[in-house]
């Protein structure tokens, strides 16, 4: 599975170093070409010699002291790489990352990435559940990158609890497992849409939903993982994407999300219809703020355009269309209808009547329905996770 991939290794300052050459052998005995670089702090727990000797490769430290060549190389090294491994990182390189303080040669490699990132975090117990190192992780997901979760057990000083840096073996079957998957979308091209939709009722009040576009975020970052070219529509939302896989296109309005998928649906392998798109939308709009008055006030609404019905009726024959149902009552019956009325191949259903699921949490438990009537539930899981069930799924459709 690792044969031939070319993999960077980034090393800190922690104890759990130690753990390194075990994984550089792994890697180089699966047949991967292995580069090596490290902060000067790493090498205080291991030696470049021994990586450098297992992964037949010269070891980059300080690239002021290295060859002519090398002080560039982060740049070179972010376009070669096909994964970036960083482990272990301490919390001082977490809020490097997260911050992009470039003040060492692993980290200007890590903000050079092309590829996708790992990163292993490793360190005290009390430093890993503090707010600021959570916060940092939080980021760096939102960058796209995999965290490595760290394992509860006995720490360097004394104390147990989770910091401990993930076992080389475990690394290894989770590079395992992404290059399985990255293969079923590499290179599709996934459009989704996420987030809600704001129709104005004069220039400063609108009608707009709950939705924080959590869900096709998640679902965004996790077909890029996957290889995907992804296009991201979002509505109004305070989230942040940064991947160089995904291309963001921000909307506002129904019409105007309506427009950006129509010019990008026909590119699209897959299609992810997962914005809560408003289905009113005021029939005049005031150039003027509404003065408060107090007689009643009343608004004429009309129906938006059904984005994903448009999408349903001009679907080719080698598309895959994803429509999102949030309900209130009778959610499978009401799923089951708009999954034929709109021509999907899969619907995905959740409901406010459970706990957990629907708006503006981190958490969602869903049901998908395909065309063919099969149905998958699912459990209360984080977003990320119910984003990589619903693309488990569709890629499995397509083989």
């Amino acid at each position: 599975m690792l044969k031939g991939k070319k993999i960077v290794v980034g090393i800190t300052g922690s104890i759990a170093a130690y753990k390194m050459p075990f994984l550089v052998r792994l890697l180089v005995k699966e047949g991967a070409e292995v580069r090596v670089i490290m902060t000067p702090a790493s090498t205080d727990f291991v030696t470049p010699l021994t990586l450098a000797t297992l992964s037949q490769k010269g070891v980059i430290i300080d690239p002021f002291k290295a060859a002519s060549w090398e002080w560039s190389n982060h740049v070179e090294l972010g376009q070669w790489a096909d994964v970036m491994i960083f482990a272990p990182v301490t919390a001082n390189s977490l809020g490097k990352m997260a911050c992009g303080i470039a003040d060492n040669f692993v980290i200007t490699a890590y903000l050079s990435a092309k590829c996708p990132v790992f990163i292993a975090p490793a360190m005290d117990l009390d430093m890993y559940k503090h707010p600021s190192t959570q916060k940092n992780i939080s980021i760096l997901l939102s960058y796209g990158n995999s965290i490595i979760e760290p394992q509860t057990g006995e720490l360097a000083s004394g104390l147990s609890g989770p910091g401990r840096m993930e076992e080389p073996e475990k690394i290894i079957a989770l590079l395992h497992q992404h290059f399985a998957q990255s293969q079923a979308l590499h290179k599709k091209k996934v459009l989704i849409t996420a987030g809600p939709t704001y129709e104005k009722i004069d220039p400063v009040r609108f009608i707009g939903n709950f939705s924080s576009g959590q869900m096709g975020f998640s679902l965004a970052k996790e077909a890029a993982r996957r290889g995907a070219e992804v296009t991201l529509v979002s509505g109004p939302t305070h989230l942040d994407i940064s991947h160089p896989a995904i291309h963001r296109i921000d909307v506002s309005t129904a019409d105007s999300m309506y427009k950006a998928c129509l010019s990008e649906a026909g590119k699209a392998d897959i299609i992810i219809m997962a914005a809560a798109v408003a289905d009113y939308t005021p029939q005049q709009v005031a150039t003027g703020k509404i003065k408060k008055s107090s007689s009643a006030m009343h608004l004429d609404l009309v129906p938006t355009k059904d984005i994903l019905k448009t999408m349903g009726l001009a679907k080719k024959a080698n598309q895959i269309l994803v429509g999102f149902a949030l309900e209130t009552s009778d959610a499978i019956a009401n799923a089951t209808k708009k999954l034929k009325e709109k021509h999907l191949d899969f619907i995905v259903v959740n409901s406010l009547e459970d706990a957990g699921a629907g708006f503006g949490g981190e958490t969602n438990k869903v049901t998908i329905l395909s065309k063919g009537g099969e149905k998958y539930l699912g459990q209360l899981k984080e977003k990320d996770a119910v984003a990589s069930d619903i693309l488990d799924l569709i890629t499995q459709s397509k083989q």
